[in-house]
């Protein structure tokens, strides 16, 4: 069941309980059932908002390689990912899951580059191997898009699992390699 069914039937449920309290109090005010559903509205919406939230990827300062326009780029590239994963989870449609992993893809291209061009003109030692870990990211989207042509929205949720764990696996590791060699050259 997409979240998208799960969201319209949280909404017809808390639809239903507000029905079940407004009918408690033409008993009395004093109706404890009625109170207690009224408490249960307030917990649920906190414990369905909570749980939501913790698979939306945050910036964090640990995520910095030290390079500031680099640092801007992976806090856009996890708003990008984060909006494709809402698109995915509540199964907006193919258009606006398309768009949003399209989207995704073309900044993730334009940072690479970006990136490469800064590791070229200070002339980091370790280029082409990092260069070869954007290329093989790249590929990996590639059949991820071309298996979405067979399978259609399933094949999102690969993409989602894949692209969360690359960036912040790629942000910690690979990419904080340079950041000691791309400040001594001073980008920063």
């Amino acid at each position: 069941m997409t979240n998208r069914y799960k969201a319209l039937i949280y909404a017809a449920l808390i639809g239903l309980v507000t029905v079940i309290i407004f009918l408690g109090f033409l008993i009395g005010i004093d109706n404890k059932i009625s109170w207690l559903l009224i408490a249960l509205l307030i917990i649920v919406p906190w414990i369905y908002n909570h749980k939501k939230n913790g698979k939306i990827l945050k910036w964090k300062s640990e995520y910095s390689v030290g390079v500031k326009s680099l640092d801007l780029d992976h806090q856009k590239l996890i708003t990008l990912l984060n909006q494709f994963n809402t698109a995915y989870d509540y199964d907006m449609g193919c258009d606006f899951e398309h768009q949003s992993l399209k989207e995704l893809i073309e900044y993730t291209r334009y940072h690479f580059t970006r990136e490469e061009q800064m590791m070229s003109d200070s002339g980091y030692p370790d280029l082409e191997a990092h260069k070869l870990q954007h290329q093989i990211m790249i590929e990996k989207i590639k059949e991820i898009e071309q298996k979405y042509e067979q399978v259609g929205h399933d094949a999102f949720e690969e993409v989602s699992k894949f692209l969360s764990d690359w960036l912040i696996n790629h942000i910690n590791g690979t990419d904080k390699q340079y950041t000691a060699h791309l400040n001594a050259s001073g980008i920063k």
